[in-house]
């Protein structure tokens, strides 16, 4: 072992809160391993050896730092030099009101920064139980983490891992679309960064045509379970489509297939009863994977089933969808507030395993660990992020501080995306516009959200200037 890795802070998992974990503790000065087993050992999932590398989805979803909590949460990892939100700003594509990455130049973007970082050693291995030495540990490992590693995990904290299955949307050549049949357009016109507001393809569906669909969802042969398996939950936020399906006939069309918002210039007069979307998946603009669309059929089944649907009679796949398990802590119960694990303090836990949900909120909670570790190795105590803020509101949830009278142990913990459901009420609501009139409605819902986005921000910059303050 060298005399870096001796005084270094060690990362598992080159993932994204991983990478971004290495990054802050590297910026604030301190010497960072970071172990990725690709290509030593692949996951059911990953293609490539890259770090980074996005696996479902290319989108960070809304970028309305205003109006929306993922938004806020974009914004403040901006203000805090995140490495992940640098790349995604470098690598966006056009995706409506959405933030949206080419992944492979995303990727490519978080590897070669880290690799060309002078406290940043790269480390291709797979580690189960850090070794007692490693005195400071950052455990990234994500919703795959290995089986050594995870029963490592389970031995030092008395806990079985929840576990749920995730599934991924297809990707279909954009020269292979009908676009006699699609058009270009975001619902209701919402342009978004670096977006024209007619950044998605439609591809629009009668009632007939709906219906045949969702019953060839239904009887479609599927991806068959190992008996261990079959109780392993799915989680909300991205529930196969024939999951979706299977909870009621017209579940779809009120979910990732709407059709509100939308006009085919093809046939304006006839108001499609649903519509499936497609979102630019590279920025040479020749994929787009199909929105809310990820499966569990068996690929046979994918390219003839969503080969039915009008403009995709004869689309070639880049990639068909598939199903992998996710894990994840009991955090509340076994991590304190700055991610160390209880039993054993020398590990810090970042990412999905940590029970957050989404690329964004994993990337967030490996930025604060970062902070943390750095923070401790440096003899020095971060105060912790202010529940006002997006990073507050998610680092409380996972190390249970939403948990009030109901013990930590025995309430079902669920991984979350970042909303404005963590985050704490206003002081004082917003009942009057600008004009002194009274809001109404949604008016009401929209500036209560406002409210709580800006004092998110300004709570954040307070945060961060006491920082400073604190580390001169």
């Amino acid at each position: 072992m060298s005399s870096t890795q001796k005084q270094a802070i060690h990362v598992i998992g080159g993932g994204l809160a991983g990478s971004e974990a290495t990054w802050q503790a590297a910026s604030s000065g301190v010497p960072v391993v970071l172990h990725e087993m690709r290509p030593t050992r692949p996951t059911e999932a990953h293609r490539t050896d890259g770090l980074a590398e996005l696996v479902c989805s290319n989108s960070f979803r809304s970028d309305d730092r205003e109006n929306n909590a993922v938004g806020v949460l974009h914004e403040e990892m901006r203000r805090l030099g995140s490495l992940v939100m640098r790349a995604a700003d470098e690598n966006q594509v056009p995706a409506g009101g959405a933030l949206a990455v080419d992944r492979d130049g995303f990727s490519a973007a978080i590897t070669e920064a880290l690799a060309a970082h002078p406290l940043i050693e790269i480390v291709r291995e797979e580690i189960a139980l850090p070794p007692p030495e490693w005195d400071s540990v950052i455990v990234a490992t994500g919703p795959l983490t290995s089986p050594a590693l995870a029963e490592a995990i389970g031995q030092v904290t008395g806990e079985d891992s929840l576990a749920f299955f995730d599934a991924i949307a297809p990707i279909v050549h954009r020269d292979s679309i009908d676009m006699d049949v699609a058009w270009f357009q975001s619902r209701y016109d919402k342009a978004g960064p670096g977006g024209s507001g007619a950044d998605y393809i439609n591809c629009p569906m009668d009632r007939a045509q709906y219906e045949a669909f969702v019953a060839a969802l239904l009887s479609g042969d599927k991806t068959s379970f190992q008996e261990w398996e079959k109780t392993t939950p799915y989680f909300d936020g991205c529930l196969p489509i024939e999951v979706m399906a299977e909870r009621g006939g017209e579940t779809l069309r009120h979910g990732p297939m709407k059709p509100f918002g939308l006009t085919n210039p093809h046939d304006p007069q006839t108001k499609a009863y649903a519509v499936v979307q497609l979102r630019q998946d590279n920025k040479l603009g020749t994929l787009y994977n199909m929105v809310g669309f990820q499966t569990k059929l068996k690929h046979g089944e994918q390219t003839r089933i969503f080969r039915t649907i009008p403009g995709l009679e004869r689309t070639e796949f880049a990639r068909l969808g598939g199903l992998h398990r996710n894990t994840f802590l009991n955090s509340p119960k076994l991590l304190d507030g700055t991610l160390r694990l209880n039993a054993m303090p020398r590990l810090r836990f970042a990412g999905q395993i940590t029970g957050c949900e989404g690329y964004v909120e994993s990337a967030a909670v490996g930025l604060l660990a970062g902070r943390f570790a750095a923070a401790e190795r440096r003899g020095e105590t971060l105060a912790l992020p202010p529940r006002t803020t997006a990073h507050g509101a998610l680092l409380g949830y996972i190390t249970g501080d939403h948990i009030e009278t109901i013990d930590a142990g025995t309430r079902s913990y669920q991984p979350m995306n970042v909303n404005f459901g963590l985050f704490p009420p206003l002081a004082q609501i917003p009942h009057k516009k600008p004009d002194g009139t009274r809001l109404r409605g949604t008016e009401k819902t929209i500036a209560k959200r406002r409210a709580i986005c800006a004092r998110a921000l300004a709570d954040l910059d307070q945060w961060i200037g006491g920082a400073r303050i604190a580390a001169e």
